[in-house]
């Protein structure tokens, strides 16, 4: 059984360690995450959670709200979405089921508040793999984009098309 819980200062080994994994890099190969700092700041427009399989750790989710975001990543967007980044630490863990479940509560995270109206991700436009399984989830394409030097497709999933394909 997975359980999610708030990422800590105490977390900072670990997060560097999956940063540096081969499988991690290939899905965010430009980013740098700032974890000395950024474990240590609680925003409200933003929440880093670590996956967890009783007490061992196996992945990262992170949910913000893009229109409030700092650095405006996301840009110009409305108001009521949020945008998920997510991923497996080690690469023993993939193809377990893991990441399906960990989007599955990120998902109803999201959308637990009812202002939400969709949520936004953008997984590198080269990571085939991970498009096929937000389209999984329900996900739609919206937009080929470039954030910085990261060449993205960007896919949004609504909450009226989540509660349909969840009744």
């Amino acid at each position: 059984m997975i359980n999610l819980r708030f990422a800590t200062y105490d977390d900072l080994e670990l997060l560097q360690h999956w940063d540096e994994q081969p499988h991690v890099i290939l899905s965010d190969p430009n980013d740098d995450w700032g974890w000395e700092v950024e474990l240590q700041r609680t925003p409200d427009w933003r929440e880093q959670l670590i996956a967890q399989i009783g007490h061992r750790p196996i992945g990262f989710i992170q949910i913000i709200d893009p229109a409030r975001e700092d650095s405006h990543y996301w840009g110009d967007v409305p108001a009521n979405l949020r945008a998920i980044d997510i991923w497996i630490g080690e690469e023993t863990d993939l193809g377990k089921g893991y990441g399906t479940k960990m989007m599955q509560m990120a998902i109803e995270r999201c959308f637990a508040d009812a202002a939400v109206t969709a949520i936004l991700i953008d997984p590198l436009a080269s990571n085939t793999r991970a498009h096929r399984f937000y389209k999984r989830l329900g996900f739609q394409f919206i937009e080929h984009r470039w954030f910085g030097d990261d060449d993205c497709f960007v896919y949004r999933l609504n909450r009226a098309d989540w509660k349909q394909s969840n009744e």
